[in-house]
């Protein structure tokens, strides 16, 4: 299981606030969310996702193939 290092900022009655974390874990969170992508990047995987859902197999390249 991972850690996420972070600081919580919280008000004087002791409720967060805000969370702190450093810049490379922000930017690996981010990463894996997909918030890196430009507008390209999205239609390419949302048009590769409609080809999964309507079978269409023959738009992929298989991986033997790489």
């Amino acid at each position: 299981m991972n850690v996420i290092p972070k600081k919580i900022v919280v008000d004087d009655k002791g409720n967060p606030l805000e969370v702190i974390l450093p810049w490379s874990t922000f930017c690996d969170i981010a990463e894996t969310m997909g918030c890196d992508l430009d507008a390209e990047a999205e239609t390419d995987i949302r048009e590769a996702r409609q080809d999964l859902e309507a079978c269409r197999h023959e738009a992929f390249t298989p991986l033997s193939s790489l």
